[in-house]
């Protein structure tokens, strides 16, 4: 039997350094594994591309193991990766399409056998369509990354951040307690991610509509819809910075892409009508928890007026009755795998 091949796709905007160390840690733990990594440089315009470039050739790495490719738009997390997967998919490994596509961030570094371990789990679980890894910090604190999907009840929870609300809803709490072993989730973080080429297949590439978050959410809420499960693989460990390109973390208002994307997930997955109704349950949570910091003298540690945004941008969306259709990107059917 023919090896398996894989692909890596690595997004930079803006870190090139970072990329570049993100690079090398994929390169070896790629050793011995038939594949390749597509760097891609999300329209940066400040010298990335020129300098990941230089600094591919500096390493000695010749282009059947890395090249670094500019996308020439930056459409977001989604374009930039589905742009690096389609060029995968039409250059090949070896005349051949991959069979897995890894999905890592440029601030991701894979520890020890971590993506070996993905590849062989998907190779041991053929009806596991999507695989996921174990994230910590540069502390070694370990990162939320596996989750269930949002829903109504979900957006209550997570906003109001109360006990007894969170025990009546338990079985909708979206972030899941950090899994001890291997086990199924409904997605993962995609910072580290390995997916089979099939279920692209089945189901497409990310839907570009989405600019940053819940792409991910979306591309495995519709695998799961395709009959593709998703394993959190807890011994893939992959050390994970966060935030780096898109600044999450020092935001002091709440981005309009994140409010768009947030919106976008609810309504082509699940109607305008549910969307509406997540939207209105996460405002009344989010006034109980406002209520009760407020009389706790204690900060909800949400970006500036939070919810007021949250409100005024459903309000908007629904006074325009034009939100945006999905942008999915089919799998190209004329780009399967060579015969051998």
């Amino acid at each position: 039997m023919t090896e398996k091949t894989l692909l890596t796709v690595i997004l930079n905007y803006k870190t090139p350094d970072m990329t570049l160390r993100a690079a090398e840690a994929s390169v070896r733990e790629m050793d011995g594994l038939n594949g390749k990594i597509l760097i891609v440089d999300n329209d940066s315009q400040d010298g990335s591309f020129e300098a990941m470039s230089a600094g591919v050739a500096d390493r000695g790495w010749s282009d059947d193991q890395v090249e670094v490719l500019q996308s020439g738009h930056n459409g977001g997390f989604g374009a930039g990766n589905n742009f690096g997967i389609l060029q995968g998919l039409r250059k090949g490994i070896k005349r051949r399409a991959p069979d897995y596509i890894y999905i890592q961030n440029s601030d991701a570094f894979p520890h020890d056998g971590a993506i070996k371990t993905l590849y062989n789990h998907l190779e041991i679980h053929p009806n596991t369509g999507m695989a996921g890894s174990y994230i910590h910090g540069s502390d070694g604190e370990p990162h939320l990354t596996a989750f269930r999907f949002p829903s109504i009840a979900g957006e209550l929870e997570g906003a109001a951040k109360f006990g007894p609300i969170s025990r009546l809803f338990k079985n909708a709490v979206v972030p899941l307690p950090i899994p001890e072993h291997t086990q199924q989730v409904d997605w993962a973080a995609g910072a580290s991610m390995m997916i089979r080429r099939e279920v692209l297949e089945d189901i497409g590439l990310f839907d570009e509509t989405f600019f940053l978050y819940f792409e991910e959410t979306d591309l495995c809420l519709r695998a799961h819809r395709a009959g593709w499960s998703l394993d959190y693989v807890r011994e893939s460990e992959v050390e994970h910075i966060g935030s780096v390109s898109t600044g999450m973390k020092t935001w002091d208002r709440i981005p309009q892409f994140w409010l768009d994307s947030r919106l976008h997930y609810f309504v082509s997955n699940h109607g305008v009508g549910y969307a509406a109704l997540a939207t209105l349950a996460h405002l009344v949570g989010g006034g109980f928890a406002n209520l009760r910091a407020l009389l706790q003298g204690k900060s909800t540690g949400q970006p500036k007026y939070f919810l007021i945004d949250m409100a005024n941008h459903a309000l908007k969306a629904a006074l325009r009755r034009s939100l945006r259709r999905p942008r999915k990107v089919n799998f190209p059917n004329g780009l399967r795998p060579l015969k051998e």
